[in-house]
């Protein structure tokens, strides 16, 4: 598969260009490279289709900030590409881009119509975000019902738009709209079996794969080309949209790329260091406690947290060292507590290299 060029680059504006910059750049590129000005020229219309894609993510503002943090992998479909079956459906979906009435006739005719797209939330643990994973679910979508026959429609005769003419006192205007007998389709349906609705339509549910990229994060979504409503009539399914909720962790707190552990050891550990084992989603890590660790210190270990979504890099495991003090003691525990009161061994006295909680901070955000 070929590389996808920055979207800021197919429009030719900079990463800080305004909504009306990144509108006009794409309107001079789609009248330049429009089918109708370059027939039979199979690089200007992947031009055209690749400018409208870059549009389409950019104009957005949440798909805009998506693709800002997270390149293509932000806002593709899990198929990893936007997709558009012709030029007249870059048209209907950018018509306010060109103008009302821009002259262009796509090749005349009737349109192929799209169905309507389906929306899903799905849960994803830390753990599958870590590595990835692949999850099966169930979905109803509508699909034209077998039996069902259609005919042009009588209204718009097939092309799914009706125009009407009226007089005003700036001269004849005429209007477009979508027919209301078809809703658009250009077909009714006819010889309608039991049970299914006016359009032909039934609902089925239907079993499908995704699969949750490593490193996905809250809020993601997933596209799933043709996997939506089909439309009435014939023509392309929706697309089934998939957002990412993650479920929180019990031991594991998220920031980014970054993993937050809270790890509590004895005192007898802290003043004479050890080695102590944590749960490391389906493995155990190793953590070595140096002697006289002092608690609220911070080990970092690299390359442990979560893996960028573009592949890029992996963020850190972050363990925030806590020295458990009992809260009740026996009489002999008590005893031996005392006799060290007044040793000077035991009588804090922190140097530079005892970082304070405000430096603390500021090395774990570094």
């Amino acid at each position: 598969m070929a590389t996808k060029r920055d979207y800021y680059e197919v429009l030719g504006v900079s990463k800080n260009a305004t909504p009306e910059e990144i509108k006009k750049a794409y309107r001079k590129l789609a009248i330049q490279y429009h089918p109708d000005k370059n027939p039979n020229n199979k690089e200007a219309e992947e031009k055209f289709k690749e400018a409208a894609e870059a549009y389409e993510v950019l104009s957005d503002p949440e798909k805009r900030a998506r693709y800002d943090q997270f390149g293509h992998a932000g806002t593709s479909d899990i198929g990893g590409q936007y997709t558009y079956a012709d030029p007249y459906d870059i048209f209907e979906r950018f018509k306010d881009i060109f103008g009302f009435d821009t002259g262009f006739n796509f090749g005349g005719g009737s349109r192929t119509s799209k169905g309507s797209n389906l929306r899903v939330r799905i849960k994803v643990t830390l753990d599958e975000i870590i590595n990835g994973t692949e999850k099966k679910i169930k979905i109803k979508r509508a699909v034209l019902a077998k039996g069902v026959n259609f005919t042009t429609c009588r209204i718009c005769n097939g092309t799914g738009r009706v125009y009407r003419v009226q007089n005003t006192i700036f001269g004849a205007m005429r209007t477009e709209s979508i027919c209301g007998h078809c809703q658009g389709t250009g077909k009714t349906a006819s010889s309608i079996p039991p049970g299914v609705g006016p359009d032909g339509l039934e609902r089925k549910e239907e079993v499908v794969t995704i699969q949750i990229p490593p490193g996905a994060v809250a809020g993601m979504q997933l596209q799933m080309r043709g996997k939506g409503n089909e439309p009435p009539g014939g023509g392309t399914p929706g697309d089934l949209i998939v957002v990412i909720d993650e479920v929180e962790h019990d031991k594991f707190k998220r920031e980014g790329l970054n993993l937050h552990y809270e790890l509590y050891v004895s005192i007898p550990d802290a003043v004479l260091g050890s080695q102590v084992e944590i749960p490391y989603f389906g493995n155990k890590l190793r953590i070595k406690i140096d002697p006289g660790t002092q608690s609220g210190k911070i080990l970092r270990l690299k390359g442990k947290g979560i893996p960028d979504v573009n592949g890029y890099e992996k963020g850190d495991l972050l363990i925030h060292v806590n020295v458990w003090i009992p809260k009740k003691l026996s009489s002999e525990q008590q005893r031996i507590m005392q006799s060290w009161a007044n040793d000077p061994n035991f009588t804090p006295s922190p140097t530079s290299a005892d970082k304070t909680f405000f430096e603390r901070v500021k090395e774990m955000f570094s």
